[in-house]
């Protein structure tokens, strides 16, 4: 959430008119600054925000984030909605060089610090997509971080919907369930990607970052359960969506739309379309109105904070979403909000390498693509890749109609992974770190072994010695926390006989 800080649990409803009015005001301020020469403009970076888990020696939920933060004093941590999360803000970057290795390496650096303040309260931090560990009583009301702003907001989504939140997930082991609190969303942890875009060139970046994002998932996925259910590859795709879910079970199905989605549609012009219907379909949640005017501070030459839309933006969670960003005279960045957690720095540098390279690569022909690929396909790809991972079909759109087609995910991949080296080359990446990274996605590919897929065969292993479900996922967790800690990519984990 981000924009104007919340220190107060709940608003009146007179309150929600002059804030709409602002988000208005606030549109027509970000329309004259996009029309301003050179607004936006300047060298690609990237930046990454990697969420955590803390977890006790039994590898159990370590409620102790306020603690563990004040004793490691890093200002690049901060506090996430639940007592057993933390998040890590990576420094932007240009994406010339070596992006990744930077990202990388400070992310190692906090990563290892922030481990020794954890070590002070019993704790160690884990990457991971869900917790395996994780039971009902690790996601209810109790769970949440103390502070007015996730009790505001927890508070203003279960009004709305008139009751408590329910998730309801089909998998292998299927779950319903039910939280009187929005905790169910600490359940799942990721690694979102921040990429500046040029304002002209923000429609074909964004499109072909919604393209390119089902398969860079299908080959990142870690979250294969959640409180002891085996359901999907990225189970945290659908635990994140419903677990926020305002809707009444009545209107799931039609009007108005989730505030957790992949969208609506192709963007045909630029980041301004994403920012109106942002405003126009969803209610505001937390009606706080700051004192600047946004439009006289256009007028005057300025460039605005825009702190109430940035608040409503950062209340709709778009699985990739425009950011407004009033710092280094005003930007829009492209948040890829996808990836999961984990499992080591080099998986996740090397997922973050290959959407964003493919993502760069398919924005110069998304024009064509977004003519061969209804959009309702791209959506449908989204989920199946969270769904399958690897075994994954996707349709894919070709020249020859009839377009798209569905093709096996992995065969896809293989593909893809010139796409992705030519959109990092062309960005300025060095050829050595895009290879490097890249063969880490052909490796995981060749030998099919995903962050999901080596949690599941060491589940099966493990509860075939032990005999108990609880003991299997605890002694996975330890498993899974020790390659984590020699650092290999997970397609060179050795799988549990």
């Amino acid at each position: 959430m981000v924009g104007i800080d919340i220190d107060r649990e709940s608003f009146d409803e007179a309150e929600h008119e002059p804030f709409l009015q602002r988000l208005f005001a606030s549109l027509r301020a970000i329309r004259t600054l996009l029309e301003r020469p050179g607004f936006g403009e300047g060298a690609p970076s990237i930046g990454a925000e990697l969420e955590l888990n803390l977890i006790d020696s039994a590898g159990r939920p370590a409620r102790c984030n306020e603690a563990v933060l004040k004793h490691a004093a890093n200002p690049r941590l901060a506090l996430e909605l639940n007592q057993f999360n933390l998040e890590i803000n990576s420094t932007p970057v240009d994406l010339t060089g070596a992006p990744f290795t930077a990202i990388g390496d400070e992310l190692r650096t906090i990563l290892d610090t922030t481990q020794v303040a954890a070590a002070h309260h019993g704790a160690r931090l884990v990457p991971v997509g869900i917790l395996p560990t994780l039971s009902t009583q690790d996601v209810l009301t109790h769970a949440m971080t103390d502070r007015p702003r996730y009790r505001a907001l927890s508070n203003k989504l279960r009004e709305m919907r008139g009751g408590p939140f329910r998730v309801r997930i089909n998998g292998i082991e299927p779950i319903e369930m039910g939280c009187d609190a929005v905790t169910l969303e600490g359940a799942a942890t990721s690694l979102q990607l921040h990429l500046r875009s040029d304002p002209s060139r923000f429609a074909d970046i964004y499109n072909a970052a919604q393209i390119a994002t089902a398969p860079a998932l299908a080959v990142a996925s870690n979250s294969p359960f959640f409180l002891g259910h085996r359901l999907w590859d990225e189970t945290r795709i659908a635990l994140f969506k419903q677990a926020v879910d305002a809707r009444t079970d009545r209107v799931r199905a039609g009007w108005p739309p989730p505030r957790v989605s992949f969208g609506h549609g192709w963007v045909r012009r630029g980041a301004l379309e994403l920012f109106a219907e942002a405003v126009s379909l969803h209610h505001p949640l937390l009606p706080a109105v700051s004192d600047e005017d946004p439009e006289a501070v256009v007028a005057a030459g300025g460039v605005p904070g825009l702190e109430e839309l940035r608040l409503h933006c950062g209340t709709i969670w778009r699985w990739n979403r425009p950011v407004y960003d009033a710092t280094a005279g005003g930007h829009i960045r492209i948040e890829l909000r996808a990836l999961p957690a984990g499992p080591t720095v080099v998986d996740m540098m090397a997922n973050a390498a290959f959407l964003l390279g493919l993502t760069l690569g398919l924005a110069p022909k998304v024009y064509r693509m977004v003519a061969q690929l209804p959009f309702e396909c791209a959506r449908h790809n989204f989920y199946r890749a969270a769904q399958d991972g690897l075994n994954a079909r996707l349709l894919w759109p070709c020249e020859a109609p009839p377009s798209p087609r569905p093709e096996p995910v992995m065969s896809l991949i293989a593909r893809l992974l010139d796409t992705a080296y030519e959109g990092l080359i062309d960005a300025g990446v060095d050829s050595s770190e895009a290879s490097v990274l890249l063969d880490v996605i052909r490796n995981r590919c060749e030998t099919g072994t995903t962050g999901a897929h080596w949690q599941r065969h060491a589940h099966l292993v493990l509860e075939d010695q032990l005999g108990s479900r609880a003991d299997a996922l605890h002694e996975l967790v330890n498993h899974y926390c020790t390659n984590v800690h020699r650092g290999q990519p997970v397609h060179e984990w050795p799988l549990l006989s």
